[in-house]
């Protein structure tokens, strides 16, 4: 499963990137916001920073101001993905850009029946929100299964972006499931590395090693 980091924190994206747990980017509004940059600069030095997809989220409401804000944002680096809401505008937005040959991640899915018409639309990236379905007491991981099933059962290429993850088990389940991405924010990623018994290990050898005297350097 790829890795992508939700932020606009180019510090947080540059220390995952120098470890090789980056494939790609996603932002939205409200990171640019948390970021207190300009969308463009921050956007130009997310995509020079990292090789894979970098999702920048247009803003419009109709399907020709997307369309118009897509090319706009493409302008920026050729690995900018547009991003676009799972509207009926969005999904002639995604027709329209997908034609020109455009990488267009459409978000905010959170049925299946939306996944299918964004996979219908040509989309590369259908974005499922598992934290928010989950905030509804909706198991956000059935429709990630939804999803996979139906893509399976007739051979479309979109990829599953699992988004809205909350937790490392959010990212273990989206593995599982085999979600083809999972974004998430840098914290939950570093998370995954945490373990109770790993701390409780650590410490017992640590105290261990530090009875014998020794050294190795």
């Amino acid at each position: 499963m790829k890795f992508f980091v939700d932020t606009a924190d180019v510090d947080a994206i540059r220390e995952l990137n120098d470890l090789g747990m980056v494939d790609g980017v996603t932002t939205n509004p409200s990171l640019i916001m948390k970021s207190g940059r300009d969308i463009k600069e921050v956007t130009a030095e997310i995509c020079a920073m990292v090789d894979g997809p970098v999702s920048a989220e247009t803003v419009a409401t109709d399907a020709d101001g997307m369309i118009a804000e897509g090319r706009e944002l493409a302008k920026i680096a050729d690995n900018i993905t547009v991003k676009v809401p799972l509207t009926w505008a969005g999904l002639k937005a995604c027709k329209t850009l997908t034609d020109e040959g455009r990488m267009v991640n459409v978000t905010l899915c959170f049925s299946a029946n939306q996944a299918l018409l964004a996979a219908k639309a040509g989309a590369t990236f259908i974005s499922p929100f598992i934290g928010r379905l989950d905030d509804l007491n909706i198991d956000g991981m059935d429709l990630i299964q939804e999803i996979r099933t139906i893509y399976d059962n007739y051979g479309y290429e979109t990829q599953i972006l699992a988004a809205s993850i909350r937790s490392p088990n959010h990212m273990k389940d989206a593995a599982l499931i085999g979600a083809d991405v999972a974004t998430a924010p840098p914290g939950v990623i570093k998370a995954m590395a945490n373990h109770v018994l790993t701390d409780k290990g650590l410490d017992a050898f640590l105290k261990d090693w530090a009875s014998t005297g020794q050294s190795i350097l």
